[in-house]
């Protein structure tokens, strides 16, 4: 395989997900009401706040050159206008274990969580959003920025959108599949998580406007304003910081007249996006399979299909075809996330090598395609469906903590090491 020089090669975590105990933020409180949607609470989740350095030398020994991870705004600022030092100095050492390993840091500043006060306040839906959110980027890149060479504002700032197509509908149409795991009526089970979250917060029962439910056009606005305040202030408190967005990309494949209605999702998880992407130094492509689209909507996948723990198609193709779409947006793009969830390795070894081979055909191409960051290195709390997913390179013991390698990581590091100067 052919990859340029500095290409990255890497894994993935969110805060939430790996750190444990969150207990500030949002997503904890909707854990813990009485009609959560969530299987189980994220608890200690793998412990990567105290054993962060453990892991990413094992990513590094693995071939690894890159690792993005997050940085949880209600950890920050865990009250509003209350910066934690220990917070900040936390994640100063964790990028500063990057550095001394030789493993270059991909920071995200908001992946889902958000502060509990900032629900509070009105949430995603909230004017005042943007401005505390840019506020919160500024203490952190005025700290650190020094130390992260790339950053990224918003994990998946469109992922509204699919979420609504995924339980409800988008412009219309009827949803795509729902994960496996996910109760028979989603959108009855959301209104009693967010009447529940709404009582725990404090909230009216229908403002408790959490990142992953903004469906409203207001909430969106929001979401894409916030954006463009913290490329702003980053802008002018770490000018050498490469500053991006990443987007939730479905390889939306038309079927028997469907073209008008997949080009229109895209559009809305794309296009929408890209007047707020003006200025950006790259945009973070997220694809995990395909989406079959008709003329009233979304198909089920083909007869037969090998399919993922989480309930959609095994199609690593896909990754190369939204690369190949995202690349109208004029920027250099970066696989921020791509992987399967399965607790088969040998697919998941499978689906890597068909993934990066499409990378590299976009390369061969011309496409200017940064890295490629595998979700996730390690098994995961994986949001409403708990641990039940497995999507890791790296196993963990939910009793000890302990890790195991898994030969998919073994087989991705080698990747990188061929691909890497010496």
């Amino acid at each position: 395989m052919s990859f340029p020089d500095g290409f990255l090669w890497g894994a993935a975590t969110a805060a939430h997900q790996v750190e444990g105990n969150n207990t500030t933020s949002d997503f904890w409180v909707l854990e813990h009401t009485p009609e959560s949607m969530f299987a189980e609470p994220s608890g200690d989740a793998c412990d990567h706040y105290r054993r962060y350095r453990e892991d990413i030398t094992l990513l590094r020994d693995l071939g690894f050159t890159s690792y993005r991870f997050s940085i949880e705004w209600a950890r920050v600022e865990p009250e509003d206008g209350h910066f934690s030092r220990a917070a900040i100095e936390h994640y100063r050492d964790v990028l500063k274990t990057c550095h001394e390993l030789g493993v270059t840091p991909v920071v995200t500043l908001h992946h889902f969580s958000s502060p509990r006060w900032l629900i509070t306040l009105g949430g995603w839906e909230y004017d005042g959003t943007p401005e505390r959110f840019a506020a919160y980027c500024r203490v952190v890149m005025a700290e650190l920025g020094p130390l992260i060479p790339w950053v990224t504002t918003i994990n998946e700032a469109n992922i509204a959108p699919l979420v609504r197509m995924l339980m409800g509908g988008s412009t219309g149409d009827e949803a795509v599949q729902a994960p496996v795991g996910v109760q028979d009526d989603p959108l009855e089970a959301l209104r009693r998580s967010r009447k529940s979250a709404a009582e725990a917060l404090g909230t009216a029962p229908d403002e408790p406007h959490l990142f992953l439910f903004t469906f409203s056009t207001k909430g969106q606005d929001v979401v894409k304003r916030a954006h463009v305040a913290a490329r702003q202030v980053i802008r002018e408190v770490s000018p050498d910081t490469k500053v991006g967005i990443t987007l939730a990309l479905q390889d939306f494949q038309p079927r028997d007249g469907g073209e008008a209605a997949a080009d229109a999702r895209w559009a809305e998880t794309f296009d929408d996006f890209l007047s707020s992407m003006e200025g950006d130094d790259f945009l973070g492509v997220q694809n995990y399979s395909r989406a079959l689209v008709g003329p009233d909507g979304g198909l089920p996948a083909p007869e037969g299909a090998e399919m993922t723990q989480m309930g959609y198609e095994f199609y690593p193709e896909a990754l190369e075809n939204v690369l190949r779409r995202a690349a109208s947006a004029g920027l250099p793009l970066m696989v921020t996330e791509n992987g399967v969830a399965t607790d088969d390795d040998t697919r998941r070894v499978e689906f890597i090598t068909r993934a990066v081979a499409g990378v590299e055909r976009c390369l061969a191409d011309g496409i200017d395609v940064r890295g490629y960051f595998y979700w996730s290195a390690l098994d995961n709390f994986e949001w409403m469906l708990g641990y039940r997913p497995t999507f890791g390179l790296v196993a963990v013991d939910r009793e000890t903590q302990q890790r195991t390698v898994k030969d998919s990581a073994r087989h991705l590091g080698a990747i990188a090491r061929r691909n890497s100067p010496a």
